[in-house]
């Protein structure tokens, strides 16, 4: 299996390969071209890579765009798994908007901002000055009822099945549970409805990289979110390594069908035995 990969630490592990910086992508279309598969290219080049190139790119499409901000993961959720998503609004924030939330939100409730990770963007609100200094920092009203927990889980799910999992103790702060805001991560069983529930959503929407954020109430799940470059902390003390899964579901994804390939590289267009850009050169001097 063929593979160019622009993110050389996540795939340190993987068979001998390419490796491309993601700015280079445009100047090596030719070498793009040969492989079977595109590894973790930065978000910015996912329209280039698949739209334009026609290249199969790992993570999935779905989970590029759904895993950008918190807002298209939400309206998602609210989709495939409404019974299993927090009460949520979503508002522009304007001053209307700003009361209207105020006055449907239980006290205390959770805001966020919609592109943040690792907790940075992730605020419980428990009086008007909390949520007045939430107001001034996001475009975009994310409002979410307060789930009353004090762990949750963080599910892997690689290629199409959970690769394992691990419980995040909450922090010092009594908030935040991520193990980069001072969470804990701790080993134990994975409760079946929660990875029932990442199956399902996963499936349903057809991620295939991604850690997911479950809460577990009354023995409930609730998804919460996903990260789509989850970090390594803690999966690589509870879970291991994890190339074997990846390398098999993209065997398995390249046997399925000829996978698509990026167009081959034009060169210029020759007018009158000259190039359009040496004509134009020319003319120019």
């Amino acid at each position: 299996m063929r593979l160019i990969s622009f993110d050389p630490l996540r795939t340190l592990h993987f068979p001998p390969h390419r490796t491309l910086k993601p700015e280079q992508f445009l100047a090596q279309q030719q070498q793009l071209h040969e492989v079977d598969w595109l590894l973790y290219p930065d978000y910015w080049q996912v329209n280039a890579l698949v739209f334009g190139l026609k290249a199969r790119i790992f993570p999935s499409l779905p989970t590029y765009l759904i895993g950008h901000n918190k807002i298209e993961m939400t309206r998602a959720f609210e989709v495939v798994a409404p019974h299993n998503t927090p009460w949520t609004l979503i508002r522009p924030n304007t001053e209307l908007h700003a009361e209207e939330v105020w006055d449907s939100m239980a006290l205390p409730f959770v805001a966020k901002i919609p592109k943040s990770s690792m907790g940075e963007g992730v605020f419980l609100n428990e009086n008007r000055a909390d949520w007045n200094r939430y107001l001034q920092l996001t475009e975009v009203l994310y409002a979410q009822e307060y789930l009353p927990i004090d762990r949750d889980l963080r599910i892997i799910w690689l290629g199409d099945q959970v690769a394992g999992g691990y419980w995040r103790m909450q922090s010092a702060d009594g908030f935040h549970n991520n193990i980069a805001r001072g969470g804990q991560a701790l080993a134990g069983p994975l409760p079946a409805a929660a990875i029932e529930l990442v199956t399902r959503v996963a499936t349903a929407l057809g991620i295939d990289h991604a850690g997911f954020d479950i809460a577990m109430v009354d023995n409930y799940p609730y998804i919460l979110e996903f990260n789509r470059m989850f970090g390594s902390q803690g999966v690589n003390s509870m879970i291991g390594q994890t190339q074997g899964i990846i390398l098999d579901y993209l065997q398995r994804k390249l046997a399925e069908s000829e996978p698509p390939k990026p167009r081959t590289p034009r060169g210029p267009r020759i007018v009158g035995g000259q190039s359009l850009k040496r004509r134009r050169s020319r003319a120019v001097a």
